[in-house]
């Protein structure tokens, strides 16, 4: 409650400080009407001055604009402040009408702080005003995303605006006394020039975040639509826009703050030259490589690729590069012209999971035993789920290991989802290792057999494979 009470008296408090500022500062409407018998005198000496002047002189004084009526009113203002700063040493003090520097009095001191305070509270206020309906819009979750981006674009740029000429307007009474006695005054003429260059850079800006609607729109467009190349090519309007306004921006302040016009100097170098004089070999290259993604399309957003060694989703395809998110969460950013002439492996294109793998037993399985396992795994892989009818699985014991009999197994999975693949995969596991566990399958493992040159034990086993009957008499018994 106490908020909501202190907001309106601020801001009367600012109304009522802007007002009287500006009652001390700039002069009535009526003392800047000229008389009538001095019109034709000043357009008469206007007319002469211009036939005069050279088209150098003129380029020059286009900024700032009319710089004779700006000193003019200054010069009126001066003499409100020290009308009134008459009036207030009386009240105040003799110290008010002394100067603090380059014949700065403080009472102007004071009032252009004062002043700085309203532009600040202005400021304040408008941008209060702007967020609050920005979040009203966005509390109420209206379908009004257009308004809501034309305010969220507003909001900066005005109040970069209200600050570079309410500091300028803050200033102007301050530069009469930096004028030399030629009538030149430079300090005054710079701040105009930065003034004027504030408020273009504040346009520019504003129409730079106006872009987002447009965004807003094409995307809309694109994800109505089956085609993946239009969710490229959303973001890449967008850019190239903005692209379009920061250099045409540039391009018309330079021109008004130099006067020296760029459209026809640019315009003679021809694309071409402004290609060349824009972007390097690399940067040509990479945008052409943009075009084939574009249209050859080895992939899109969203799709898992393997390019070099990153393995990864495609999050966003630039003008220069593209941008994959890796299975450990780290962002890589691959050049297009690398991406395109290295080989890219689209796994999200794959129609299956191939599962290989090898499935060993000890040596000492008989051959029956062998047998029962394959048909054992053949049986729990027939019709397995996933299972396309032109890839059935395949399934062989095709060798000898050092340490094992193999077995290979051949599956393909169909669709390729990988995480339902896993899922059938630990089902298909354990019902194998059940089967062999019940049917009494020993699953080998990498080992290896010493025997040494004296061991009564590799004896008995040699005579045993040269077919020889050997009668085993135990220590202390006898043999029957």
């Amino acid at each position: 409650m106490c908020s909501n009470v202190k907001r309106p008296g601020s801001i009367l408090l600012s109304i009522s400080v802007i007002c009287l500022i500006l009652n001390f500062y700039w002069p009535t409407r009526a003392q800047n009407v000229e008389p009538p018998s001095q019109k034709g005198k000043t357009a008469t000496s206007i007319e002469n001055k211009s036939n005069t002047e050279s088209p150098s002189d003129l380029s020059a004084k286009r900024i700032p604009a009319e710089p004779k009526k700006i000193d003019q009113v200054g010069e009126k203002v001066g003499h409100q402040i020290d009308d009134f700063s008459q009036k207030a040493s009386s009240r105040i003090g003799a110290w008010i009408n002394s100067k603090a520097f380059y014949g700065i009095t403080w009472l102007k001191l004071v009032l252009s702080f004062l002043l700085l305070f309203a532009v600040l509270s202005i400021e304040r206020i408008v941008r209060h005003i702007i967020d609050r309906r920005s979040r009203i819009i966005e509390e109420k979750k209206e379908l009004k995303p257009i308004r809501y981006l034309i305010l969220q674009s507003l909001a900066k740029p005005l109040s970069f605006f209200i600050w570079v000429y309410g500091i300028y307007l803050v200033l102007t009474p301050l530069f009469l006394h930096f004028r030399k006695p030629d009538g030149t005054n430079l300090v005054h003429t710079v701040a105009q020039q930065a003034a004027d260059l504030g408020a273009a850079v504040a346009l520019v800006w504003f129409i730079f975040k106006l872009v987002s609607i447009v965004d807003f729109e094409l995307k809309k467009w694109a994800a109505s639509t089956d085609s993946a190349i239009d969710d490229v090519l959303a973001p890449l309007a967008g850019r190239t826009l903005r692209v379009f306004i920061v250099i045409i921006g540039a391009i018309l302040i330079i021109q008004n703050l130099t006067g020296v016009k760029l459209g026809a100097l640019l315009a003679s170098l021809g694309i071409g030259g402004i290609a060349v004089a824009l972007a390097a070999k690399d940067s040509i290259a990479n945008f052409f490589g943009t075009l084939t993604i574009l249209f050859d399309k080895p992939f899109q957003l969203g799709d898992r690729i393997l390019i070099d060694k990153y393995d990864g989703v495609v999050e966003d395809v630039g003008f220069r590069s593209t941008r994959i998110r890796t299975l450990t969460g780290h962002l890589v950013t691959i050049p297009n012209e690398k991406a395109v002439s290295s080989g890219v492996e689209n796994i999200a294109k794959r129609p299956h999971i191939r599962w290989l793998t090898n499935i060993t037993i000890t040596y000492d399985t008989p051959a029956d035993k062998v047998e029962k396992a394959v048909s054992i795994i053949k049986e729990i892989l027939d019709n397995h789920e996933g299972m396309h009818p032109d890839f059935p699985p395949r399934v062989y014991f095709n060798g000898f290991n050092d340490w094992s009999l193999n077995i290979m197994v051949i599956v393909w999975y169909h669709p390729a989802n990988y995480w339902d693949m896993q899922e059938w995969l630990q089902r298909t596991c354990l019902g194998i290792l059940r089967r062999f566990n019940d049917e009494g399958i020993g699953f080998a493992f990498p080992s290896r057999t010493l025997y040494l040159a004296n061991d009564d034990d590799r004896q008995l086993k040699l005579k045993m494979l040269q077919g020889e009957t050997v009668t085993y008499i135990p220590e202390g018994g006898r043999s029957e």
